[in-house]
């Protein structure tokens, strides 16, 4: 798990994010941050930009105006890989190589906690045996459950989760919770879009709710 920065230093510090598609104005501008131990819930009805804002910050969308700053640097937008990861409402696996295979590629392409291999974190997200079975024959939640694992195995201290309950029966809502905590508990950080309380991991939070009228946390 991430090591816990200076106390000064949160996570990510965002100043002034705007975003605009087709020149008309999605959110912004946004002043918020996340620090050691803490998720940031991120709120908003359908439209709002809510997975769009995490798209900016993971550094797939070019944020238009404001800074994004990490553990107190400023980081571009094509350099945020190495500091962020991000949890789609797609898993992102290539179904024509197995499980096993795809964590060991995506570890090539974006890291690995040197503390843990393939094995025990199919293990930790209910995957245990599962390594050399292709994805096409997983179920969407077991999909999701490897997502997970690749996110248990990544060393970015923080983390983007866009619905990470979608697609997860009650012990899959669960793990989530399970390894959030440990993660923050470990120094991590996190942004969790939901669309309600009920959705929500229960570590400590702040709101940021997305809309025309609403205020930035």
């Amino acid at each position: 798990m991430p090591d816990t920065p200076s106390a000064s230093a949160p996570l990510l510090d965002v100043r002034g994010l705007r975003f605009a598609r087709d020149e008309m104005p999605l959110f912004g501008p946004l002043d918020f941050r996340v620090e050691a131990g803490e998720a940031l819930l991120v709120q908003g009805g359908n439209g709002a930009g809510k997975t769009t804002l995490l798209r900016v910050l993971a550094g797939l969308l070019d944020g238009g105006q404001g800074e994004v700053r990490l553990s107190d640097a400023p980081v571009a937008a094509a350099a945020r890989a190495g500091h962020v990861a991000y949890l789609g409402h797609l898993p992102g696996l290539k179904v024509d190589l197995s499980a096993g295979e795809n964590l060991d590629y995506l570890c090539g392409l974006l890291g690995r906690r040197p503390t843990l291999d393939i094995d025990a974190a199919l293990a930790i997200v209910g995957l245990a045996g599962f390594d050399d079975a292709p994805v096409r024959h997983l179920s969407a939640g077991q999909r999701r459950r490897l997502a997970l694992a690749r996110l248990w195995l990544s060393p970015a201290p923080l983390w983007l989760l866009d619905e990470p309950y979608a697609n997860l029966d009650l012990p899959g809502i669960e793990l989530v919770n399970r390894m959030v905590r440990a993660h923050l508990d470990a120094g991590g950080g996190a942004l969790v879009t939901t669309h309600g309380a009920y959705a929500a991991p229960p570590v400590r939070t702040r709101l940021l709710t997305l809309g025309r009228e609403a205020p930035a946390a």
